[in-house]
């Protein structure tokens, strides 16, 4: 056998190592025969690190050399249609499949998406770019679709790999080779002298194998995908996902070789090393075909691609910031060094100018089976010496760039950052400083207290290596709707697909044609992230048309959200108008957000037909409401609909008049309840009576009794003062209490010590009455006045921050009232406050009337001047005598008496 020795060598080390044959030496030769298998598969197996420089590499240098004619690549079968648009691409970007509307999962786990990030520097985009590229060549995605994806999440979770640009999405981990044994990481970094994964991998992984030959390479990542595979942890659940996955690969490549006629020896199978270690029975072309696959879901997806980030992938795997930057400067390296040309997609956007693929060799022979491992593991490591020039660029790049962020650095910091690299690198068992051990120079040398400026010198560093380059979907890759979006804001004259803020100008009434701009823009602003379409000036309200606009647009740099409105409909106002039925028609949805759904169906889409079906929608909702939370939005929305439809359309719409009509109804139903129940507050009891009066000429004529809303009022018994001042202002509204009335319920509560404490909160009641009962502001003025001048102290300075609080919150609309009605009563000047009288305690005291002539005579003898200018104004003359004299006038004119008494009646 090949590995015998191998063997042999791993038998003595468990036996000296755990006193014994047992768990050691099944693991280590368990290790060998998975190696063995996997190389003498006929197909041929290349497994892979996903964004991995020496992966990639090694990719570029085998499909050189062997030219395989089929290629089976580790990704969901359902993406094979969308690698061909990555050629109008700059990389990195996302493959996407994307579902709105889930059918056959729970539904809180919608939107549901996936995405495999693709970067230049990986091996997946080597073997696509040959494949693509090379005629007779197919390639072939052999791994789960998007819907089994789902399909084998646990029910009760929904993985996510939270970054700032893959959002939710569940990440496709193609080629993810990290091991899951927590306490075996934490050996490998302790011993390896190093701070996390991304950089043992480096040092021990990417550099031994970036010149390595072809089979040692494989050997080496089967050696570790079985090492990692054999020490994770068990949980059963992952352990059957990842045989599951492992079962349909090989299914789905025995089909396509049954159906092709292929011949396995020139087909080449790529996959992660961790996958390539494969035990399951249906592993090889040989295995056995007893796995069933399940059909796919009732979910309808999309597909497409997004710009993708370093970032973005480092979170999604779980790597260290900076990693992906390094690694793509790594592969740069590498393909200097090693003189390999990669592969790339003609006409890749970012990339350099495509020039004519030289002729590939003819194929080499196969990969041996012989044992390279041994000469591997053996062999001690290499020394790479000291790249003085490199370094040295590295630490004078660095200090310019602290300089510019504001850190006091110097030529000083420059040879410290050198000399402490070399230090760094000589603790950790390495000649060459790796960009690693320049970072923590770096942070050590420059970094002193604070940090100047936004960026600190770990993150500068990040960029010097590369940066977190950000992938940009091409226009001719975009889906229909984007393009769309691109088309209709060319007017603009701006370079929409750059990343960054532009600033839009739009002088709507010299341009006319920059309305439809206008339209689309709010549109975006209600569909995507605020960011990405910011108005500076400019506000779209009903019925009204716009003249001069300011945006911010972003769109380059929120390109994904633009993306993903494609997946929801062919065109902007589509989308719109289905997210309006969607919030509608939403189970959870009340009375208010559905009179929101109108308002925008008329601000955005400019559709009395959407309207109206959403305003019966309105109705419905409000028919089956039975708590009163949402009164104030539904009020403040109703009367500004109503008054839409008042200037804009010649009648009134049927729909807006039965929401009166039942809202009338409704709220005088709920009136009572509402006054004596706590959970409804003095907000939604105001809200309540607001409409009910704002509403009530309307409501009458549409034929409603007002002897229901005086039934309600008069059925309402609250007892918590601030719902008591409501209820008061509502009779006088009704005519059911005077204002004296009223005022001296007020002046009885100040002068009982026993209600002072509760005063302010009748106030707060009179406040949220402005509302309904505007006609009271001047009595609000009396009566906050009285409280200022009565009120002590310990009652009066806590209750004004309340006060405060609920001017601003729901009384703003009106603070302008009261003060002009202040400034109305009040003096002008300081000097007069002194000698000022309220003129609600300057007022005369009323005066009885009698109703008798002969006491009516007896006022006249009291008042004469009265009688003398009620006698000018009806042309009697006359002087007064005594009382008998007076009394003869009076009966000698009998009519003047019973003209005073008709004015005073």
């Amino acid at each position: 056998m090949s590995f015998e020795s191998l063997r042999t060598q791993l038998n003595e080390a468990a036996t000296a190592f755990s006193d014994g044959p047992g768990a050691l030496e099944g693991i280590l030769l368990g290790m060998v025969d998975d190696v063995d298998r996997a190389v003498r598969e006929p197909l041929e197996i290349f497994p892979v690190c996903h964004h991995s420089p020496a992966s990639a590499v090694a990719m570029a240098r085998r499909l050189r050399d062997k030219q395989p004619k089929v290629i089976y690549l580790e990704l969901c079968e359902d993406m094979a249609p969308l690698l061909t648009e990555l050629r109008n691409c700059r990389l990195p970007v996302a493959v996407q499949a994307f579902s709105s509307e889930v059918d056959g999962f729970p539904a809180d786990w919608a939107p549901l998406s996936v995405v495999a990030p693709i970067t230049e520097a990986s091996a997946e985009y080597q073997a696509i770019a040959y494949a693509l590229d090379t005629p007779g060549v197919e390639l072939v995605l052999v791994d789960r679709s998007s819907d089994h994806v789902f399909q084998w999440q646990p029910p009760e979770t929904k993985a996510s790999a939270e970054d700032a640009l893959h959002g939710d999405a569940v990440g496709v981990e193609i080629g993810d080779l990290r091991p899951r044994f927590a306490e075996l990481e934490e050996h490998l970094l302790h011993h390896g002298k190093v701070r996390h994964w991304s950089e043992w991998w480096h040092q021990y992984v990417e550099l031994p194998l970036g010149d390595s030959d072809h089979d040692t390479y494989r050997q080496v990542m089967f050696l570790i995908g079985s090492l990692f595979r054999r020490l994770a942890p068990g949980d059963p659940h992952r352990v059957r996902v990842d045989e599951d996955r492992e079962r349909y690969m090989w299914t789905r490549m025995r089909e396509h070789l049954a159906a092709s006629g292929a011949d396995p020896a020139e087909c080449l199978y790529v996959c992660g090393a961790f996958h390539a270690a494969s035990r399951v029975a249906e592993f090889g072309v040989e295995g056995t075909d007893g796995f069933v696959i399940s059909p796919r879901s009732a979910t309808k997806w999309q597909h497409g691609l997004i710009p993708s980030s370093h970032a973005a992938i480092e979170a999604q795997f779980g790597l260290a910031p900076g990693s992906v930057s390094i690694a793509a400067t790594e592969w740069a390296k590498n393909l200097k060094r090693t003189k390999v040309k990669p592969f790339q997609l003609a006409g890749q956007a970012g990339g350099k100018k495509a020039r004519k693929q030289p002729a590939l060799p003819g194929p080499v022979a196969e990969p041996t089976t012989a044992d390279q491992l041994s000469g591997f593991l053996q062999r001690p490591p290499v020394l790479d010496r000291l790249d003085e020039a490199e370094l040295l660029g590295w630490s004078v790049e660095i200090v310019r760039a602290a300089r510019r962020n504001g850190y006091l650095a110097s030529t000083a910091d420059a040879i410290a950052v050198f000399e402490t690299s070399i230090l760094l690198a000589g603790m950790r068992d390495r000649a060459r400083p790796t960009p690693y051990d320049f970072q923590d120079a770096a942070v050590t040398c420059i970094e002193k207290d604070v940090v100047p400026g936004r960026r600190d010198v770990r993150r500068l560093v990040e960029i010097m290596m590369g940066g977190d380059r950000i992938g940009q979907v091409g226009y001719d890759a975009l889906p229909p709707l984007a393009r769309d979006v691109h088309d209709r804001l060319a007017p603009l004259n701006l370079k929409l697909q750059q990343r960054g803020v532009q600033r839009a100008l739009l002088d709507i009434t010299s341009q006319p044609e920059l309305e439809a701009c206008s339209n689309l823009l709010w549109m975006l602003r209600y569909l995507l992230p605020h960011a990405s379409a910011r108005p500076i000036m400019g506000e779209r309200k009903l019925g009204e048309r716009p003249i001069q606009e300011s945006w911010d647009l972003a769109l380059g740099t929120h390109q994904r959200s633009l993306i993903e409105l494609g997946y929801e409909g062919v065109s902007v106002e589509q989308v719109v108008e289905q997210r309006l039925r969607r919030s509608a028609y939403d189970p959870q949805a009340t009375t208010a957000t559905v009179l929101e759904a109108v308002e925008d169906a008329i601000r955005y889409l400019h559709s009395p037909r959407l309207a109206g079906e959403l305003g019966t929608r309105a109705l419905e909702v409000l028919s089956g409401e039975r708590t009163v939370d949402g009164a104030p939005e539904v009020l403040k929305r109703s009367r500004r609909l109503l008054a839409y439809y008042r200037t804009n359309e010649p009648v009134l719409p049927q729909w807006i008049e039965s929401f009166v009509r039942t809202g009338y109804a409704h709220y005088c139903t709920l009136l009572p309840t509402a006054f004596t129940e706590e959970e409804a507050g003095v907000d939604q009891v105001a809200a309540m009576l607001g409409f009910l009066f704002s509403m009530e000429s309307l409501a009458l004529s549409l034929g409603c009794d007002r002897t229901q809303l005086e039934l309600a009022v008069a059925q309402s018994h609250p007892e918590e003062p601030s719902k008591v001042a409501l209820l008061w202002a509502a009779q006088v509204h009704l005519g059911r209490l005077s204002r004296a009335e009223l005022r001296a319920r007020c002046d009885e509560l100040l002068s009982n010590p026993l209600s002072l404490p509760s005063y302010p909160r009748y106030l707060s009641g009179f406040v949220h009455a402005l509302d309904p009962v505007p006609s009271l502001v001047d009595f609000v003025v009396e009566t906050m006045s009285n409280a200022f001048a009565h009120l002590p102290d310990p009652l009066l300075l806590p209750w004004l921050p309340s006060l405060i609080s609920t001017l601003r919150s729901r009384g703003a609309q009106f603070v302008p009232l009261l003060v002009k009605e202040a400034g109305r009563l009040f003096p002008g000047r300081l000097p007069a406050l002194d000698e000022w009288v309220p003129p609600w305690l300057d007022e005369p005291a009323p005066v009885a009337v009698r109703t008798r002539t002969g006491q009516g005579l007896a006022l006249l003898a009291a008042h004469p001047e009265t009688c003398d200018a009620v006698a000018a104004l009806l042309g009697c003359e006359g002087s007064w005598q005594a009382a008998p004299g007076g009394v003869a006038l009076l009966n000698r004119y009998p009519d003047t008496a019973v003209a005073l008494e008709a004015l005073m009646s």
